[in-house]
């Protein structure tokens, strides 16, 4: 077994150090990609048959809830990515006693921390929502739809945490086919709840809820299934030194996560606050603004399962001093994800109108809103795939610090302080060039960090040459 096991590592080293990059990157980014659009899957779903069905008060309750949903992807990420790092390294070392558990302190944080989502969220659900940016026309709606969405936060937050747990045991197939089962099933019972029995955004709260619930089933199901350990219930007893590795090796994630969650609650406040002082309203921007950035993330997906797909390849030549090969694999990366930007970029100049009403039929203050938020906010968008490329690509060479610091520039050190101060001078259209303005900015300190790093490698590499 030991052979058949090392004969296989050779055969994957064998493969990253020879197949030319072109396909191994075709052949580790495709299954990211789908995952990733089928996640995306829930809330496109939910906003298309919210918008035909409630109207735009309804998307604007969907876009105030939404940060609930994030924070439970911070804190699913965490739980997950971190243990699917401590999972492997145990395993590389040969302690899978250790590993198996990781995996069971991984289930019992991920249930504790779901089902404390779910407390505290009811609890404080109201005062949530308000600082979330919800008004006072939005708001019954979006107690509704947040109040039973809140229902699924621990489905969300257990099958984020073990399905990264899963793909690091070698079953990535498995974790796909569950998150697709719940967003089909989401996508089957939306249309039924909302029209056939006029539930309204309870009936896509509901529909959520259970394919949620199905998927995180199906990801349960997998523990006693595990490949490379023996997982019990034994496992389950938490361990202190286990825990904090866990939230150790997570926290880039759930950094990453939380300045997103910080954005929305700064963009969802602003728009509300100065859509009140516009001939728009304030239900019409913060329901626009939510489906343009739903919809971009669909573009996004492309880009991160790119990266995603390039990171092993970059890492394994990277660690082999196979510079050329390094250099290759982030050109065709970029090269990729650019293309796929700047179709987005395309799309979102180009028909804004046709994408808008996929969402539902509304007055022209609605459409003409939205017209603006794809045509402005995402102006530069097809700055996108370099920035998410570049940065993914320092976590690639071990290089954490530099690769938290192009996450986080666009959002924290940028655009979070440009929407202050651009809606403070320019009103409401101010935060939407806050947007372009953000993009431009990282994407100067991605070019600088990218082409100093670069040119060390090269330089590097000619020394090694010489030796």
């Amino acid at each position: 077994m030991a052979e058949l096991i090392e004969l296989r590592s050779d055969k994957r080293r064998n493969e990253f150090a020879d197949v030319p990059i072109n396909k191994l990157l075709f052949r580790f980014a495709v299954p990211g990609i789908i995952s990733l659009l089928v996640n995306s899957l829930y809330n496109i779903v939910d906003q298309i048959f919210i918008g035909w069905g409630v109207g735009y008060y309804g998307n604007a309750a969907t876009n105030v809830s939404f940060p609930l949903v994030t924070l439970c992807l911070a804190l699913g990420l965490w739980i997950g990515n971190g243990t699917a790092a401590v999972f492997s390294l145990k395993l590389g070392a040969g302690y899978k006693e250790e590993a198996a558990v990781t995996v069971g302190n991984n289930t019992v944080l991920s249930l504790i921390t779901g089902i404390g989502v779910l407390v505290i969220g009811t609890l404080f659900l109201e005062p949530l929502l308000r600082l979330f940016g919800a008004t006072d026309q939005v708001l019954p709606y979006a107690k509704t739809y947040a109040g039973i969405c809140l229902l699924g936060m621990p489905f969300v937050v257990a099958s984020l945490s073990i399905e990264n747990v899963i793909r690091a045991d070698g079953s990535p197939r498995f974790a796909m086919m569950a998150t697709l089962s719940g967003a089909v099933i989401n996508t089957i019972l939306d249309p039924i709840f909302i029209f056939v029995f006029d539930w309204g955004v309870a009936g896509a709260a509901y529909a959520t809820v259970i394919g949620q619930g199905v998927a995180c089933l199906l990801f349960l199901s997998y523990l006693p299934k595990f490949k490379l350990i023996k997982y019990s219930i034994k496992h389950w007893r938490l361990r202190g030194s286990v825990c904090r590795n866990i939230f150790s090796m997570g926290a880039a994630s759930f950094l990453t996560q939380s300045a997103f969650l910080v954005l929305q609650i700064v963009m969802n406040n602003t728009l509300g606050h100065y859509g009140a002082l516009s001939p728009y309203g304030e239900v019409i921007p913060l329901a626009c603004m939510g489906i343009v950035m739903k919809v971009n993330q669909i573009m996004i997906a492309f880009v991160i399962g790119i990266s995603i797909g390039v990171q092993p390849i970059i890492g394994y030549n990277y660690g082999a001093g196979a510079y050329g090969r390094v250099r290759e694999a982030y050109r065709l990366a970029v090269i990729a994800s650019s293309v796929i930007s700047g179709v987005g970029f395309l799309l979102f100049q180009l028909f804004p109108v046709a994408i808008i009403n996929v969402f539902g039929q509304e007055n022209q203050y609605y459409v003409s809103f939205a017209v603006k938020c794809f045509r402005i906010y995402l102006m530069l968008v097809f700055t996108a795939g370099f920035q998410i490329i570049s940065a993914n690509f320092f976590q690639s060479l071990g290089k954490p610090l530099k690769a938290a610091a192009l996450t986080l520039s666009r959002q924290v050190l940028f655009l979070i302080p440009l929407i202050y101060l651009f809606s403070w001078l320019f009103g409401l259209e101010g935060i939407l060039y806050a947007g372009p303005a953000a993009d431009l900015l990282a994407a100067a300190v991605t070019a600088t960090f990218i082409f100093k790093e670069l040119h060390r490698m090269k330089s590097d590499e000619g020394h090694l040459k010489t030796i």
